[in-house]
């Protein structure tokens, strides 16, 4: 099926749904017509149309939030779609990762599923805010102080930390072993982002790993 084929309700609009490529949560729903999808293709970028502003709009144009395309499919009847993407930064004008935060279900399955999601939201949200640290360098913050040191720093704090990590396992400490391993994770995040490599690369290794062990 090409774009002529997909079916545009009566307003020239299709559904979008929005979701991250690596987590599957769903990100945002919006609406794109025939020129906004173009561009999207185009582009590798999510272009909408505004029902209210009547406008095309890019995500991310003022906020630097944008959302690089991986994959784009369309339903069974041709009239909605999914767009897989690779966040640069939250989707919600509200800051949060997602436009979907709220539940109508109480239920525990449903509880610790959300949780879970929330488990990762922070890892998401200390990578943007060490990107960002990494790009503005505010005066006095550590993260600024581990960029202006360089790589030899970084790799330093994060054989330091390691080693925290073992010492805290081997006198079985769970208290300080929380607390290193948080230490580790954010050095290893600093690490990552000076090495250029995002962190969703390495979740993509442990999810192949995982899909060829099933």
């Amino acid at each position: 099926m090409n774009v002529e084929e997909l079916k545009f309700d009566d307003n020239g609009l299709i559904t979008a749904v929005v979701q991250d490529a690596v987590t599957r949560e769903v990100l945002t729903v919006a609406y794109m017509n025939k020129e906004s999808l173009g561009k999207s293709l185009k582009t590798r970028e999510t272009w909408f149309y505004s029902r209210s502003r009547q406008e095309l709009w890019h995500k991310g144009e003022t906020s630097g939030n944008t959302q690089r395309i991986v994959d784009m499919k369309y339903d069974c009847d041709g009239d909605a779609l999914v767009v897989l993407v690779e966040p640069a930064g939250p989707a919600c004008h509200t800051g949060r990762v997602s436009c979907f935060n709220e539940s109508l279900l109480q239920e525990e399955s449903v509880t610790s599923e959300a949780n879970a999601l929330s488990d990762y939201r922070i890892l998401q949200a200390l990578e943007q805010v060490i990107a960002d640290r990494e790009r503005e360098r505010p005066e006095g913050a550590y993260t600024t102080y581990l960029f202006e040191k360089g790589v030899d720093k970084i790799l330093k704090k994060v054989g330091e930390e390691a080693s925290e990590v073992i010492i805290a396992a081997k006198n079985r400490d769970k208290e300080e072993l929380k607390w290193e391993s948080a230490d580790l994770l954010y050095h290893l995040l600093v690490l990552l982002r000076e090495q250029e490599l995002p962190f969703k690369e390495v979740l993509a290794v442990l999810d192949k790993r995982h899909m060829e062990k099933k």
